[in-house]
């Protein structure tokens, strides 16, 4: 009798790796050329991460440059898992998304659709409402970029929706309250996709019209009290509040009872709330790259809890070379960690810096005498940590998440959710 799963759900549920169009399972995955998933540096872009005080390191990250096959397409993300099983759920989707993200942009459309128009700056943030208008005024009058983005944004939103499921099907990983949030992008010559997920952060350095470095913020913070995410899960029955002893952090909460208290509004996994307001439906916005942007920081919020976009893009800037770009962003959060919070645990911190010039990451940023500032890159905000960015419109889509991994501030360790804390939210000294 034939099966009624797709062939991915077939996958998941074989635990299989084997090859599929666009890659070679995961074993593949992990040889293929220019992709890199720990700390280190490829032609354009470097890599750290670093163990906070909290136990295993949920934070995972990978750059895979010739992405797609093309040497001017590079894929990015960071993810931060949560929850018991965090750590495998933020590695699983690291190794598994980018594939399949490649597979349907193959299948769609034999190639990576393309955008050839030399519009020097667009940048738009669309609502991923399933019955949202899917034109922005930023994009009016430019089919190319707009058919580029329309494409994009289906093949991200499909793959966020199958790997979803990959997760709900897997046997030897508990997804009901561990997930992960997920940033992520393609830079495909001059056209930029960021598809985000949660609270972790993509921020563009990039240069003002008085040639002054500037960060511009290229991510929303999707939290449970963003107006746009409140009303979704409000209308699915979901709660949203802050704890007493945080009353500055908004949760998720199921109707009837005071669990499990997720502090994002978006997530892979954590599949108990994924009814009541919880989705794994992408952000995603375009940008032109132009001749001012410089690069890109993706990172956790273990590193933007502590330090404002314009610190973080200081930083990258000033490095004498680039390969240590990521491991000095990563640096400076723990030393701020411990000068603003001493009594605190120290978070995980991933962070992956993508450069859109095109002289390799071995050289200096600030300091080679080749440097060129004047090449492709993308806008940031100049904001502290606390500012949030607020999109044209919001999504809404159906995947839950809750997360057991410890945000520290000072007097209090917090937690994604709070349905972790008779079991993991001991914060004595001698707990590590």
């Amino acid at each position: 009798m034939g099966s009624c799963l797709t062939a991915a759900e077939r996958r998941a549920m074989e635990g299989a790796t084997a090859p599929v169009k666009g890659e070679g399972g995961r074993r593949r995955e992990e040889e293929a050329p220019g992709r890199i998933a720990g700390s280190g540096a490829g032609n354009v872009a470097c890599l750290f991460t670093r163990q906070g005080r909290k136990g295993t390191n949920q934070d995972a990250m990978v750059a895979w440059e010739n992405y797609n096959g093309r040497s001017d397409t590079v894929f990015c993300g960071v993810f931060d898992g949560h929850g018991p099983h965090g750590h495998l759920i933020a590695r699983k989707v690291r190794d598994i998304l980018p594939s399949r993200l490649c597979d349907l942009i193959y299948e769609d459309y034999g190639d990576s659709p393309t955008s050839n128009s030399d519009v020097s700056t667009l940048e738009e943030n669309l609502s991923p409402y399933a019955d949202a208008e899917c034109r922005s005024p930023t994009l009016a009058g430019h089919k190319e970029h707009q058919e580029f983005y329309n494409a994009m944004k289906e093949s991200f939103r499909k793959a966020f929706k199958n790997v979803d499921k990959e997760l709900k099907l897997q046997r030897n990983i508990d997804c009901i309250c561990s997930g992960t949030t997920a940033v992520t992008l393609i830079k495909q010559g001059h056209d930029l996709i960021v598809g985000n997920l949660g609270d972790s952060r993509a921020v563009l350095g990039t240069r003002d019209q008085n040639d002054k470095l500037i960060a511009h913020q290229l991510t929303v913070d999707l939290k449970p009290d963003h107006p746009r995410e409140a009303r979704r899960i409000r209308r699915c029955n979901g709660r949203v509040f802050a704890h007493q002893d945080e009353p500055d952090v908004a949760r998720l909460w199921l109707p009837n009872c005071n669990s499990p208290g997720l502090a994002m509004a978006r997530a892979f996994g954590d599949f108990c709330l994924k009814d009541f307001g919880l989705i794994s439906v992408p952000d995603v916005a375009y940008r032109r790259i132009t001749e001012k942007d410089e690069f890109i920081v993706l990172a956790t919020d273990g590193v933007w809890d502590v330090l404002s976009n314009q610190e973080v893009v200081d930083v990258v800037a000033s490095c004498s070379g680039r390969f240590t770009a990521a491991r000095s962003v990563v640096d400076l959060a723990n030393e701020t960690w411990r000068f603003k919070y001493p009594t605190s645990k120290t978070d995980d911190c991933a962070v992956v810096c993508l450069f859109l010039n095109k002289y390799d990451v071995a050289s200096g940023l600030s300091g080679h005498p080749g440097y060129n500032p004047r090449i492709p890159a993308l806008s940031g905000n100049t904001q502290p940590n606390s500012k949030r960015v607020t999109p044209v419109d919001a999504d809404d889509g159906s995947d839950s998440n809750v997360s057991g991994d410890e945000r520290s501030l000072d007097g209090f360790t917090r937690l994604n959710t709070l349905v972790a804390l008779p079991k993991f939210g001991d914060t004595s000294p001698t707990k590590k």
